[in-house]
């Protein structure tokens, strides 16, 4: 794997570069009715979808490092992973986009693609990688299922 800080580290990290640019850039602030309650929600999906991915993978007896995706044991195909490959990631982006709503800047929301694609290209790509080495024609065709995100 190519990466060396574990993705819940760069979801904080992302975290706190979204605070001081809201601290930064007061004048691409905005408030709405409601803000902090819908920020709260989305950041309450990503938590949930975080849960559920890594409760499943505990069921399933399988590591849930991202530095030893060649510890898994087995595919995790059922679930939330019928829907996306990567709930734990989409969980993180949506966190984050909790957190963007919440501090209320426009410029925040700019770190968000950011993040996927950072954690696409060094991460998830890796991972991809080293499943279809392990798992062959099984993983190729649940990539071909179900997408990478959404």
């Amino acid at each position: 794997m190519k990466l060396l800080i574990p993705p819940p580290v760069q979801a904080i990290i992302c975290a706190a570069c979204m605070w001081g640019i809201s601290t930064k850039l007061p004048g691409l602030s905005f408030s709405f009715s409601l803000q902090q309650s819908l920020a709260i929600l989305i950041c309450l999906m990503g938590i949930g979808m975080d849960l559920v991915s890594v409760g499943l993978f505990t069921r399933s007896k399988t590591t849930v490092s991202p530095f030893s995706p060649n510890k898994t044991t087995s595919l995790v195909i059922t679930g939330i992973y019928k829907y996306t490959r990567n709930p734990m990631y989409l969980g993180m982006v949506l966190i984050l986009t909790g957190l963007a709503v919440w501090l209320g800047n426009w410029a925040c929301f700019a770190l968000v693609p950011g993040f996927v694609v950072f954690i696409t290209k060094l991460q998830i790509i890796p991972e991809e990688e080293m499943l279809l080495e392990k798992f062959g024609e099984e993983y190729g065709e649940y990539m071909l299922r179900v997408r990478r995100w959404i």
